[in-house]
């Protein structure tokens, strides 16, 4: 295992910790956006570190560009979401969320 390849699996390791870290511990709704952001990047710099070790650069460098496209287009319709919510409710806590009305 190369130094490179272990620098990208220290990385991993650190964006999972925190990601999930992040995630367990907020109640806020946009902080919890941002946390599922770093777990996504922890994903593409994994596969980015893959295609370094097996030799296929290209294949995963089209598999990060296709995520991060996805990644982006669901960021924007959560934070859609949320901003709704806001507007619903005027508070984005996890706790305060409303139920849906029958």
């Amino acid at each position: 295992m190369s130094l490179l390849f272990a620098l990208f699996l220290i990385g991993v390791i650190l964006l999972f910790a925190i990601g999930i870290y992040s995630l367990l511990v907020t109640t806020n709704l946009i902080r919890v956006l941002v946390s599922i952001e770093v777990l996504t990047k922890g994903v593409t710099l994994m596969l980015i570190a893959v295609g370094y070790a097996t030799g296929q650069m290209a294949q995963a460098e089209a598999y990060v560009i296709t995520i991060i496209v996805i990644e982006v287009i669901l960021l924007a319709i959560a934070t859609g979401i949320v901003l709704g919510l806001y507007r619903e409710s005027g508070d984005i806590l996890t706790h305060d969320i409303p139920t849906p009305k029958e």
